[in-house]
């Protein structure tokens, strides 16, 4: 679940793993979310690290709010999710793998061939 020890702070793992539940249908579109004071319980932090955390999915389109009812996922919500962390999150780690790949002089076809192979399972 969430971890302290992690250099990702406390908050951001609150989105990710909403996120993730979201990715896994656990949680689709118009589903209630739970509210800061339920996260705060469940993973026994500050609700305000937790409110920080469903502020951030609320900017980013994920979750939407009803007035005196509390968070829902949005339509959208999957689709931003994919999106974003094709944008992000593989372009930072296909960018540090090539790195890598340069500092050990793995030619291109080498390193393609690689990635084909674990694609292969």
């Amino acid at each position: 679940m969430l971890n302290p020890n992690s250099q990702v702070p406390i908050y951001i793992q609150i989105a990710e793993w909403i996120e993730n539940e979201i990715l896994a249908e656990r949680l689709v579109a118009d589903d209630k979310v739970y509210s800061q004071y339920q996260l705060a319980e469940m993973f026994n932090i500050n609700p305000a690290t937790a409110g920080k955390g469903l502020t951030i999915l609320l900017e980013q389109d994920i979750l939407y709010k009803k007035r005196g009812l509390g968070m829902f996922v949005a339509e959208q919500a999957k689709d931003n999710i994919i999106t974003a962390r094709r944008t992000h999150t593989l372009n930072a780690l296909v960018e540090e793998l090539v790195a890598e790949a340069r500092r050990l002089s793995v030619p291109d076809e080498e390193l393609i061939g690689l990635i084909e192979k674990v694609q292969k399972g």
